[in-house]
């Protein structure tokens, strides 16, 4: 195989992803004027419903818009030596292979988030703002893009330059070694993300005391569920839309409130809530989803460690000095088609989780409050509540609504 026909092979993997992605995007939209299932007639009134249908085919053009002008950007930047201009111009700065990566990557990104720049501040102080979600003040964004790069270069950088130093140390084992300081991470990250990284970005206070912490108390305890760390979090300082989620385990495991949720929501409901993140500790989704994630990069990285050392990825992007950041990308992009295949297969896995989460909530504490939650977090978000079905399999990590109230009423 010459460099030439891998070139070819990697943009046909963009079309194809391109292509399929706005086939199942355009099928969905067709489904955007469907009436409401009868099951779900009380989420919207015929005012609110109108809001939604709006707000779904704004989002459909944005992401056309978008996504069109994104691959136009990357098609033209690997058709005229993009790469090779960017490591050249990394290596007249650097010449030791750590220094020319972390300057090549930083280019990229930085580059890249200055072009997208447009986009999402469109997204969040046009759309987002038209429809009543945005509570985000340009000053809250512009401190989340600092904050956000400099944990990049912190935490990405650090770890880039120890893959790096791994290979030029150990060559063909350096999977291994990389695998071993991914995995201290990922698992680290589960244990700690909520206690050290979200208050970079946001405030979270324990619950007060009172009744709703009581009732969260004592369906905890009838479950035989310790939990003593519960925080609510500012959400609501930067989207009107709610949220809850389970982070860590052990002693470390904690539930996280949106301040938007606690507002929306009835007491009743909101424990209803609480009880499906507590399924989804007790079917040790947790565990799965870590151990999973563990695996499918330790296979992504053997598969590289066979591949990385050829000098055909880096010339099949037109780069003349083969080197490993290079062909980190060409790898990527070659490994795309694997990714979507276990992503679909983590996204039906992931809807069965849900399933069983909902089951357990529903046992253990009562069906009725959860779908009163879950229809009024939909109708809050202006969810769509007929999407196609091509599209769920595709995208959706979560069962509809329609099909989580069915599963809940049975």
């Amino acid at each position: 195989m010459t460099a030439n026909i891998l070139f070819y092979i990697i943009i046909g993997i963009i079309l194809f992803n391109f292509i399929s992605d706005k086939i199942f995007s355009a099928l969905n939209a067709k489904r955007y004027d469907e009436p409401i299932p009868e099951e779900l007639n009380d989420v919207y009134d015929a005012d609110e419903y109108k809001k939604s249908q709006a707000y779904k085919k704004t989002n459909y053009k944005f992401g056309l818009i978008s996504s069109t002008f994104s691959i136009i950007l990357t098609l033209g930047f690997l058709f005229l030596d993009g790469f090779e201009f960017v490591d050249t111009l990394a290596r007249g700065y650097s010449n030791h292979p750590i220094g020319i990566a972390l300057i090549f990557f930083g280019i990229i990104m930085i580059a890249s988030d200055l072009i997208t720049l447009p986009f999402s501040l469109y997204k969040i102080f046009v759309i987002e703002e038209t429809f009543g979600f945005n509570k985000m003040t340009l000053k809250t964004f512009i401190l989340d893009k600092i904050k956000g790069l400099v944990m990049m270069v912190i935490l990405g950088g650090g770890i880039l330059a120890l893959i790096i130093w791994f290979y030029t140390e150990t060559q063909d084992k350096f999977w291994l070694y990389t695998w071993g300081i991914i995995t201290a991470f990922t698992i680290f990250m589960n244990l700690f993300y909520a206690k050290l990284i979200v208050p970079i970005f946001n405030k979270q206070t324990p619950l007060e005391e009172g009744h709703l912490r009581d009732k969260i108390s004592e369906y905890a305890q009838s479950v035989g569920f310790s939990l003593k760390n519960i925080f609510v979090i500012d959400g609501s300082k930067r989207s009107t839309k709610a949220n809850a989620y389970f982070s860590g385990f052990g002693s470390e495991k904690r539930i996280t409130l949106y301040d938007t949720l606690i507002n929306d929501l009835e007491e009743e409901e909101i424990v209803a809530v609480l009880a499906h993140e507590v399924g989804h500790y007790k079917r040790h989704h947790i565990i799965f989803n870590l151990v999973t994630s563990i695996a499918l990069t330790g296979l992504m990285l053997y598969i590289l460690s066979i591949f990385i050392s050829n000098p055909l990825l880096s010339s099949a992007l037109g780069v003349e000095i083969p080197s490993f950041h290079v062909g980190l990308i060409a790898f990527g992009l070659l490994y795309a088609p694997i990714s979507e295949i276990t992503g679909l297969v983590m996204n039906y896995i992931s809807r069965k989780f849900e399933y069983q989460a909902d089951d357990y909530a529903k046992t253990t504490y009562n069906a009725e409050p959860l779908i009163r939650s879950l229809k009024k977090l939909s109708k809050n978000s202006l969810s769509n509540l007929t999407p196609h079905p091509a599209f769920v399999w595709m995208h959706y990590s979560h069962p509809t609504l329609l099909q989580r109230v069915r599963n809940l009423k049975q």
